[in-house]
């Protein structure tokens, strides 16, 4: 039996629908890339670093490649739902799986509702009369039937959300390229390449200023790691997921790269500052009819599109969970649509504080929701690295099967990507603001530290640690 089928036959016993075609997962893959952080966050971020800024998003652009590369190739060494939760169990013991997993579910819980949040305000500026916990409610609502409907469904408007996207950026660089070529609108007597360094230099604020937006850059980049939930549920994960990897480095250079570098040519990052988004601001300096509107659309489908994702991903990782006995066995279950509509359930019911908040503190409703989902992702992200070179020893030393898609390097771009993060985390530590991440990240994990010890208390042969190495080996 070779490795494929039983990857096959594994995925198939997990009893999901492959549901999600090519171009499904490739929009998913683009629409991980493209979120709320590049349409409203930039703007702060250009005020700090100034054009830099396009260098802080190329460099940790280059880190989330190999993070992609290496979560890739465990992919299709062994693709399964709930991926990094399942590879930090294999290859850091069951503690670490465990940990991984809740602490993914957090991450999409409490993102979930800064999105439903935002999607609310966003609704707001078209119809101010309607209050914001209802749009939040209905919001709700309908994504979490959609998502109980089918995969397919799921993958289906994530598909339009996603292309919403793209569109609003490739149309944003077009028409900014346009201006720059032959000088049309407002902007035509102030647009010029030479805006990248004509204001005190391309590091205006010092090496240092630029360094410290790699946080905010890397908030950024969060949900690129969705496309690994999605190795279960996909047609062909042996051709769509190398794809949706490999054409990682065009989007980032595309999407973020282009797009910032385009509108920062056109307007001076003088006029940037907190809360102003870098794409209203683009439009308004060009003269676009209703840009602010155009973008406020864009901006809702994008906050939509992150629920969305958020919704699915709980549920998967939630399933995952309780299939190693690491929470209630009833999440465990599947629908007749092949979802695991109990899992999606309970997330949506957390998800439902956000409405509840946006009830009784609609202006606070998501504060320290970056920090936190920041925190969450860094660990993901280290989870997956160290995942990674722990599997790659055990091939070098033939213990296990090698990938069909290993990453380039080995486990070097792994490494490189591991002392980034940490030097990322450093940076956190030392803005005062940003700090409160790592607290409630230790209060977190303090948290489920407590649940760990409940949990080997009452079923000791969940916490024990496993070896997979043996069965692998056998059956590859």
């Amino acid at each position: 039996m070779t490795s494929a089928q039983v990857d096959t036959e594994h995925v198939a016993e997990e009893g999901y629908e492959r549901g999600l075609g090519s171009r499904q997962v490739q929009m998913i893959a683009i629409g991980g890339a493209i979120g709320v952080g590049l349409f409203l966050n930039a703007g702060a971020n250009i005020a700090k670093a100034g054009p830099s800024l396009i260098l802080m998003y190329a460099v940790a652009g280059v880190i989330i490649f190999f993070i992609m590369r290496a979560l890739g190739e465990l992919l299709l060494y062994r693709p399964v739902s709930g991926s990094f939760a399942e590879y930090s169990r294999e290859f850091l013991g069951p503690f670490f799986g465990y940990f991984t997993g809740w602490t993914y579910w957090l991450l999409w819980v409490v993102t979930g509702m800064a999105e439903l949040t935002a999607a609310a305000i966003y609704i707001n500026y078209w119809f101010p009369e309607i209050p914001q916990w209802v749009s939040a409610l209905v919001f709700l609502v309908v994504l979490f039937v959609a998502n109980l409907i089918s995969v397919k469904l799921f993958g289906e408007i994530e598909f339009w959300f996603s292309m919403i996207k793209v569109t609003a950026i490739i149309g944003m660089i077009v028409i900014g390229l346009g201006v720059l070529t032959f000088g049309f609108s407002a902007a035509g007597d102030t647009a010029a390449v030479s805006n990248l360094w004509a204001f005190d230099g391309f590091f205006p604020k010092g090496i240092g200023s630029s360094l410290m937006t790699l946080q905010g850059v890397m908030f950024a980049y969060l949900a690129v790691e969705l496309v690994g939930v999605t190795a279960g549920e996909s047609e062909n994960p042996e051709k769509t997921l190398p794809k949706a990897i490999n054409t990682l480095p065009w989007r980032i250079a595309l999407f973020y790269v282009g797009a910032l570098t385009v509108i920062l040519c056109v307007v001076k990052w003088t006029e940037f500052a907190e809360g102003v988004s870098p794409f209203v601001k683009a439009f308004a300096v060009i003269g676009i009819p209703a840009g602010a509107g155009i973008v406020n659309f864009v901006v809702l489908t994008a906050a939509l599109s992150s629920c969305n994702s958020g919704m699915y991903s709980t549920g998967r990782m939630l399933r995952t969970l309780a299939d190693s006995g690491e929470a209630p066995k009833a999440f465990n279950k599947l629908s007749a649509s092949k979802t695991p509509a109990f899992a999606i359930g309970l997330s949506v019911l957390f998800m439902g504080i956000g409405v509840v908040l946006n009830y009784i503190v609609p202006e606070k409703a998501f504060e320290y929701v970056v920090s936190v989902a920041t925190g969450a992702g860094i660990w993901t992200w280290l989870m997956i690295l160290i995942s990674h070179v722990r599997y790659r020893r055990a091939v070098d030393a033939g213990r296990l099967p090698a990938s069909s898609f290993p990453a380039p390097g080995g486990a070097t771009g792994s490494w490189i990507a591991i002392v980034f993060l940490l030097f990322v985390t450093g940076l956190i530590a030392y803005d005062h603001e940003a700090r409160v991440s790592l607290y409630v990240m230790a209060g977190w994990a303090a948290a489920l530290g407590i649940g760990w010890l409940v949990l080997k208390s009452r079923n000791p042969e969940v916490t024990a640690r496993r070896d997979p190495e043996p069965e692998k080996t056998k059956v590859g």
